[in-house]
């Protein structure tokens, strides 16, 4: 079971919980993939629109987890954090994503419940109305042990699913999910 924060500095009681740094604040050590489209920046991981097709990976490979981040949406923005995900196929049947969106844009106006910030995608729809205000900083917690799952955001859980329920007799989206049964 790791501890992971993808952010550099870690307090006290972090390092004293066992957390680790993903991220070094200086540039993408430990990180394959797409880094390009996103890249290090003044102490953050940066996600440039225009180049930010594809996807960014920790080089090392993580089972049971609790992953804490930080992150601030622009107007319609739309990502994901993969979990369990193979570095080939779409993170988010291969593996699972959490979604990372800011909702209450107009363009998102028809999405499915499992669609939402936070929900895992197609699967496990998280509860609404955690985030802040667009530009200002959302703080993510996110635990995966075994087959159970849990998101939390701003404090409040959102998720707290058992994956193997999530995906029977089928999923939410109808779709094959096998990355569900990764660990």
């Amino acid at each position: 079971f790791r501890n992971i924060y993808i952010r550099e500095i870690l307090s006290a009681e972090e390092r004293l919980e066992g957390f680790q740094p993903l991220f070094n604040g200086r540039d993408m050590t430990g990180w394959i993939g797409n880094t390009t489209g996103y890249y290090a920046q003044d102490g953050k991981i940066i996600c440039d629109p225009k180049k930010a097709g594809g996807n960014v990976y920790t080089a090392d490979e993580y089972s049971d987890f609790v992953v804490r981040f930080e992150f601030k949406l622009t107007p319609g923005a739309n990502n994901g954090l993969a979990l369990r995900a193979p570095l080939k196929g779409d993170a988010a049947y291969e593996g699972m994503e959490i979604q990372i969106l800011e909702d209450s844009h107009p363009k998102y106006a028809k999405l499915q419940p499992y669609q939402f910030h936070g929900s895992v995608y197609g699967t496990v729809p998280a509860k609404r109305d955690c985030l802040k205000p667009v530009g200002e900083w959302n703080y993510e917690e996110v635990t995966l042990k075994g087959r159970q799952i849990t998101v939390k955001v701003n404090g409040k859980t959102i998720v707290d699913a058992d994956l193997d329920k999530a995906s029977t007799p089928e999923t939410m989206d109808h779709r094959s999910h096998p990355g569900l049964k990764r660990d």
